[in-house]
């Protein structure tokens, strides 16, 4: 089924292409990025480049949520969230925020941001959805655990856990066509079920049949498997990401925006059989 995705005045209709989330920590302590952008005028420098290089969606964070890293206030994160918002909601973009507090997606919508990316998939603050409801936002619901459990079947707690979040939406009045699931990978597993979660990115497709989102970029897994440390994993995340686009992603997330742009391009073009996308010889 035809499937329309709406974010901002990003619309699009879903298994055309992949689209690229482009990554923007205005954090101090982010696990890849930490203080490169905190500033806004760096916010807003990085912005422009990932947009010009084929960013479909810019997201942006202001609280490390890396394992260990250390939680702040509503009022801390809003200081750092929004000048940068102030400098780049204007831009040709559709503009996430990565937050799990209903009171920070409130004020970031208030200043111009077009969608929530939570963490805990509407379940940890009991606001967040009727937040989203009220403000007419699309949600990226991602799957996530207190505690790790290598005996569990991680297929299955997503299968339940996306049902929790979808109640949640439609008892608060959430648009359906809103929202975007994402497996969570690095979140709440072990890095076994990081593996099995996007290689079973179908089955979440036939249960629920709403888009997918997979953020990989630079993730321990990709260490884990290659052996390679922080700043050398791009070439292993675009790996697992084009893997994960031909298991049914729809939107990939990464810090590193024009090699996906590129590697999804042709990607697309290959398992849709069409040169629609390409402007070159």
């Amino acid at each position: 089924m035809k499937r329309l995705l709406q974010i901002g005045s990003l619309s699009h209709q879903v298994g055309m292409r992949t689209l690229v989330m482009g990554i923007l920590n205005v954090t101090p302590d982010s696990f890849s990025d930490g203080g490169l952008y905190s500033g806004a005028d760096a916010a807003e420098a990085h912005a422009r480049v990932m947009i010009a290089q084929g960013a479909d969606i810019i997201d942006v964070g202001a609280e490390s949520t890396q394992p260990g890293s250390e939680k702040i206030s509503a009022d801390v994160e809003l200081t750092r969230l929004l000048p940068a918002l102030s400098r780049i909601c204007d831009m040709s973009c559709a503009i996430t925020i990565d937050t799990y507090k209903a009171e920070v997606a409130a004020a970031a919508l208030g200043a111009g941001a077009h969608a929530i990316n939570d963490i805990w998939g509407l379940q940890g603050d009991p606001d967040m959805a009727t937040v989203a409801a009220r403000m007419g936002a699309s949600v990226i619901a991602m799957h996530n655990r207190e505690t790790i459990d290598p005996a569990l079947d991680i297929v299955a707690d997503m299968q339940v856990f996306f049902t929790r979040t979808l109640e949640i939406a439609e008892e608060a009045g959430i648009d359906r066509d809103r929202i975007v699931l994402d497996p969570g990978i690095g979140f709440g597993k072990t890095p076994l079920q990081n593996l099995i979660a996007i290689n079973h990115l179908a089955d979440l497709k036939a249960d629920f049949d709403l888009p997918i989102l997979v953020g990989a970029s630079r993730k321990r897994i990709i260490g884990t498997v290659t052996g390679r440390k922080t700043d050398k994993r791009d070439t292993g995340s675009l790996g697992a990401h084009l893997v994960a686009a031909a298991h049914g992603a729809d939107i990939i997330r990464a810090h590193e925006v024009e090699m996906h742009v590129d590697a999804l391009r042709m990607a697309d073009a290959i398992c849709n059989e069409t040169l629609e996308q390409g402007t070159g010889e």
